[in-house]
């Protein structure tokens, strides 16, 4: 159970009488910083609610809503929301959204078998912005965001550091390669590492330096159990970068506190269902991907920041010859659209079924094998492709705005960022 005084929420389905006694308890035992009016009128007869302190035996905050009220009080000492209210006024899905609020203002959420604390965020000492790019989900096109923020600062003269991290990240911060070519994915995969993790995909795709972490487990509200980010962000600070940018691992947040934050959306549930709406809270840029006209608007509806309607476009990082016999594997990315493959498989991160497809591509004479760097893009399909003679070509995702300018709003949020830094 959380200290400190609570933010208690109720509805009227519940007697007056019978909330009175449960709030006078509470304010005995840990005090009351406020108590929230939900809505519902079974049990409270008109005019109730304008006597509140006859009744409840305190004001209530009823103006404005549950969320508008929750973010007054959010000022106040409360240090956490205590959720006394029920079905139907406050079912699972309103309670969750207004955990993610309480999260998002740094106050724990408390309820009958549940209990979440607001995730604690540690401080990398460095003088430039601090960007991260997080997602709603796995898949959801984060990584290659982050790659392209880098590529895209580097182009106008901002050194970055990506600090990556990833379920099978490396036990100690790591420095990648510069500029990892696929020699050096394979000495890494030989020696028994993950030579497919996000930071060796932005330093063989991108060519933007950066730093290997890992984590373990993953909270509602994106909090790793175990990780070593805040040791990899030490890290790529001493590098003495302009920039660093932390990248998210599917919907997990980098346990770091930075100064502008991207938020990469897969899909309706992963933003909008249990605490997605944390992420977007978090976000002063919100990319929707997919094809769901009506997300981006329910989305906007909750993010504090811009949304932009985007998407990745597949491209080759090498031009391959016309006659090539191309094998293409995916995590479930589109193919380049000037490559009809022989071979297509979106099987990559599904080894059982990834070797079918490759039997299927050494049957077929497939002589380039075109591949996203990620899963088992080394240790089975670029080693399959030596067996068999054939040539290893990385395949990249371009994030690009459908509606809107995502190269100009990444780097006018640096700008912003590093403008705020110098004031």
């Amino acid at each position: 159970m959380s200290r400190g005084p609570v933010i208690a929420l109720v509805d009227g389905e519940h007697h007056p009488s019978a909330v009175r006694d449960v709030l006078d308890r509470l304010d005995r035992e840990r005090g009351l910083a406020g108590v929230i009016f939900c809505g519902g009128e079974e049990k409270v007869r008109a005019g109730a609610l304008a006597e509140a302190e006859q009744h409840y035996g305190r004001p209530l905050e009823v103006e404005g809503g549950a969320e508008g009220s929750l973010r007054r009080l959010a000022a106040g000492d409360g240090r956490v929301v205590l959720d006394l209210a029920d079905e139907p006024i406050l079912p699972a899905s309103a309670k969750l959204r207004l955990a993610a609020i309480a999260l998002h203002l740094g106050l724990d959420f408390e309820g009958p078998g549940l209990r979440l604390s607001a995730p604690r965020y540690g401080v990398v000492d460095f003088d430039g912005p601090k960007l991260a790019v997080i997602g709603t989900g796995k898949r959801a096109g984060k990584t290659a965001v982050a790659g392209h923020w880098g590529m895209l600062l580097r182009e106008r003269g901002v050194e970055a550091v990506i600090v990556s991290m990833g379920r099978g990240g490396p036990a100690d911060p790591t420095l990648g390669p510069s500029a990892a070519s696929l020699e050096d994915l394979v000495e890494i995969a030989a020696a028994g590492r993950h030579a497919a993790s996000d930071y060796l995909e932005h330093t063989a795709l991108a060519g933007v330096r950066a730093v290997g972490c890992r984590r373990v487990g993953g909270g509602l509200a994106g909090e790793p159990f175990a990780s070593n980010v805040l040791a990899g962000g030490r890290l790529a600070a001493s590098l003495e970068p302009d920039a660093l940018v932390f990248d998210g691992s599917g919907a997990c947040i980098p346990p770091v506190e930075v100064d502008r934050t991207v938020c990469v959306v897969g899909d309706r549930a992963g933003a909008l269902a249990e605490l997605g709406p944390y992420r977007l809270l978090r976000a002063d840029l919100v990319l929707v991907m997919g094809d769901d006209d009506d997300l981006p608007a329910a989305v906007a509806a909750i993010a504090k920041g811009d949304v932009i309607r985007s998407t990745m476009l597949p491209e080759s990082t090498e031009e391959l010859p016309a006659d090539a016999r191309v094998a293409v594997f995916s995590t479930g990315a589109e193919r380049p659209r000037d490559v009809e493959p022989t071979v297509e498989s979106s099987n990559l991160a599904r080894r059982g079924a990834l070797e079918q497809d490759l039997d299927r591509a050494a049957a077929e004479r497939c002589d380039v094998y075109l591949t996203e760097l990620k899963a088992a893009a080394i240790d089975t399909v670029a080693a399959r492709a030596r067996r068999e003679g054939a040539r290893v070509v990385f395949l990249r995702n371009r994030p690009v705005g459908l509606e809107g300018d995502l190269d100009a709003a990444l780097v006018a949020l640096h700008s912003d960022a590093a403008l705020h830094r110098d004031a």
